[in-house]
């Protein structure tokens, strides 16, 4: 089992789990083929996440890379920034800037 995380990226955690969904259970390679022509942003934030897990299953627990799938992949909201968008008559809305916690998780396939 191999493991990335990325905290605090600035992107919603309801954004990235549409992207999440494509490629639970999916083969490494066409995890990150789906995640290439993905026209989201978190695809690339995701591309990323995919290959450093996969460097770590390789480097770090001696895992062969074509035989790796995407076995866990979630969100989890991170802090919210809280900024103030001033209004008309002295009136200000407030703008939550979301951030997310994603977590990828690699295993290697039964033969």
């Amino acid at each position: 089992m191999a493991k990335a995380k990325l905290q605090y990226a600035r992107i919603s955690p309801r954004k990235v789990s549409v992207v999440l969904d494509l490629i639970r259970k999916q083969p490494v390679d066409k995890a990150l083929g789906i995640l290439q022509y993905t026209p989201k942003a978190a695809s690339e934030l995701l591309l990323k996440l995919v290959k450093s897990a996969a460097a770590n299953a390789e480097n770090n627990h001696n895992m062969d890379k074509d035989n790796l799938y995407v076995a866990q992949c979630y969100v989890t909201a991170g802090p919210t920034l809280k900024r103030i968008q001033p209004k008309d008559h002295g009136k200000a809305f407030r703008i939550l800037k979301r951030t997310s916690h994603i977590t990828v998780v690699l295993e290697e396939m039964e033969a």
